[in-house]
């Protein structure tokens, strides 16, 4: 089983512990987002069973803590590329409940307008430049986000998500090395939950950080961290924006992690070990962050209505998904070509 770090394997110290006090608005923003997205995510499972949700979902519960920390630290204008596994890297940028469940739902207030389902989510005004249901075919393509940014002189960042899966393809690797030649701002964050699909990452990579540990390879840091650790997230992004800002290039982080279900709605997940399950929800990192806000002094009524004001969101955002119609016939053509239609094609 691998051990949950306690704080980044490249021994960088905890942003307490360097005197650096990260503001308390931060933290509750940090706490907030973890909060709607488990709520969130929750409230997905539950429309799903109820058959509200078409096609399936690849849910991230209990990898909230990568997303918040990660959105915390970006510019509005920077561009986020999310996997099949999105939903809560979307909603970490600023995209309504409303419209993310709506396109869950196949309905017209969807970020598609329902046509598009829990795999595509894109949201270019909040600068979530798509969802990629093919493993690590976005990359690339937020490398050649990096590259537009660096040409026009923007100082936006690209921040690409992907899982530990996607190290073994070969769009991973190509990526990095290009990135790395030309400095690109770029950041490749792999969300390490141990598991591509129903098979251990470790019984298909020769090394034992299957980011981390290729890292060298494009004279990279080697930088794993505790991605169930908001602060630590948060800290290690804050870190690498700056240096991509300031033209020193990408950074290659892999955040380790676990999620509470299976691989989609569809897996059971009995291929994980009780033990396993048992030892890393111990280490949700929405309750880990709650507590150390507590012991922080921060009032528990204040987390309660954080808490509160989230589910009072959720619920008003399923309300009117669900009074939403689904999408015309008619416009089943429409957004796919540049024109709105397919009339130049005849």
């Amino acid at each position: 089983m691998e051990a949950i770090p306690k704080m980044s394997v490249t021994q960088k110290a905890h942003p307490a512990q360097r005197g650096e006090a990260t503001p308390e608005a931060t933290r509750l923003r940090l706490y907030q987002l973890q909060v709607e997205i488990r709520y969130c995510e929750k409230r997905a499972y539950d429309l799903f069973l109820q058959n509200l949700v078409k096609g399936t979902s690849h849910l991230a519960l209990g990898q909230e803590a990568v997303a918040a920390g990660f959105a915390a630290a970006m510019n509005k204008d920077d561009y986020s590329f999310c996997t099949y596994r999105g939903h809560h890297h979307t909603l970490a940028r600023g995209v309504p409940m409303l419209s993310v469940l709506g396109e869950l739902m196949g309905r017209q207030c969807g970020l598609m307008k329902g046509k598009g389902g829990s795999m595509h989510l894109t949201s270019v005004e909040h600068g979530v430049m798509g969802s990629y249901a093919i493993v690590g075919a976005h990359l690339p393509i937020a490398a050649g986000a990096a590259w537009s940014a660096q040409y026009r002189g923007t100082k936006q960042v690209a921040c690409a998500f992907f899982g530990d899966g996607a190290t073994n393809i070969g769009a991973f690797h190509e990526a990095l090395n290009l990135a790395a030649v030309w400095k690109l701002p770029v950041l490749f964050v792999c969300e390490n939950n141990m598991y591509m699909e129903y098979t251990p990452i470790s019984s298909v990579t020769a090394v034992k950080h299957p980011a981390a540990d290729r890292a060298a390879s494009y004279g990279l840091e080697r930088q794993v961290i505790d991605g169930n650790d908001a602060d630590v997230v948060y800290s290690a992004a804050r870190d690498a924006f700056v240096k991509a800002r300031s033209g020193g290039g990408p950074s290659l982080i892999e955040c380790l992690t676990y999620r509470h279900s299976g691989h989609s709605r569809a897996d059971p997940a009995k291929y994980r070990p009780k033990e396993e399950l048992e030892e890393w929800l111990k280490r949700d990192p929405v309750t880990l962050y709650r507590t150390r806000l507590l012991a922080m002094g921060i009032p528990e009524a204040k987390l309660a209505q954080i808490e509160s004001e989230a589910m009072a969101k959720l619920d008003r955002a399923t309300e009117a998904a669900k009074a939403s119609p689904t999408p015309a016939v008619e416009s089943a053509m429409t957004d796919v070509w540049a024109d709105g239609g397919n009339a130049w094609r005849n």
